[in-house]
């Protein structure tokens, strides 16, 4: 019964909600957890748990030393599929409505500060200069292209990897990305990022396979560039940079996100380059801004 019942919601998920794979398989991977702690502990199946199960599981998961923000996804993975079953008439109530989850610490992201954005961008540049075999300078022109776009737009890898050559709008230096919920925004890009594109576009067939299709960015082997790629490109971008921190493509999605609030970017218009459903998830950069200004304060300030 219960693994029917989950089966047909992350259909549900998938399907009807359009969710990513990625989140699909990370939710069916936090019922899968609450279903085994149900099986070990012998207190029944999903469809007979109760309120006080359902803390039971969380307290369970705190004793034993597991993250915050770990007990929290789960947690809202239960409320959604609880949530789903009452609805839609599997089950008579919702055991999840009352459950709450202890509040994740907003850390502050790693950052890379302007300095070293831009060294690490013109090293990759230089480097595809140098280059004098064809491929190998289609290949570093690629390399240019995508951390020039990731570091301009702040989009996510996955929406990065999803470009296709359509999704350039030259003219207006935007870009069209299909993000999570497969809701489309327009991003903006710089004239740095937009030049980037235009000399990797010339050189595309060069590396592009007939697999490619129409994606924009390509592999080594021909196909649709893959996230892994994406994200080693990236480790090897900034290891190049001394005194840089060692951060992936998301990591440039933060810095972008920083040093537009640093540059006087409103807070709404940062939240619709990088595609936050919600305001509460942008403001987390507010307070890397902060630091930074408390910080030159106390070094500068006579009575700090």
């Amino acid at each position: 019964m219960s693994a029917d019942l989950v089966e047909e919601w992350t259909r549900h998920l998938r399907v009807e909600r359009n969710m990513s794979p990625h989140t699909v398989r990370a939710y069916a991977g936090d019922l899968a957890h609450l279903v085994d702690y149900l099986d070990r502990t012998g207190s029944g199946e999903l469809t007979v748990t109760d309120l006080r199960t359902l803390r039971r599981w969380l307290a369970g998961m705190y004793a034993v030393g597991a993250e915050r923000a770990t007990m929290q996804r789960r947690a809202a993975a239960a409320r959604v599929f609880f949530a789903w079953a009452h609805a839609t008439g599997r089950l008579p109530a919702d055991p999840a409505a009352g459950l709450r989850s202890p509040r994740v610490d907003r850390r502050l992201p790693p950052t890379l500060d302007a300095g070293r954005a831009r060294q690490m961008l013109e090293t990759l540049a230089d480097r595809a200069s140098a280059e004098d075999d064809p491929v190998a300078r289609a290949r570093a022109l690629r390399d240019v292209a995508v951390v020039e776009v990731l570091y301009a737009s702040g989009i996510r890898v996955a929406e990065l990897c999803g470009l296709d050559a359509a999704s350039v709008d030259a003219e207006r230096q935007v870009l069209r990305v299909r993000g999570k919920g497969d809701k489309e925004r327009t991003v903006p890009i710089g004239d740095p990022a937009a030049r980037a594109l235009v000399l990797w576009r010339q050189v595309r067939e060069l590396i592009a396979g007939p697999q490619a299709g129409s994606a924009l960015f390509v592999g080594d082997r021909g196909g649709r560039i893959d996230p892994r790629v994406v994200r080693r490109l990236v480790h090897r971008a900034l290891a190049r940079v001394p005194d840089a921190p060692d951060l992936g493509p998301h990591g440039l999605r933060h810095a972008m996100a920083t040093h537009l609030l640093e540059g006087g970017a409103d807070l709404r218009s940062v939240q619709e380059m990088l595609g936050h459903a919600s305001l509460a998830t942008t403001q987390i950069y507010t307070h890397v801004t902060a630091e930074r200004l408390r910080a030159a304060y106390a070094q500068a300030h006579p009575r700090a």
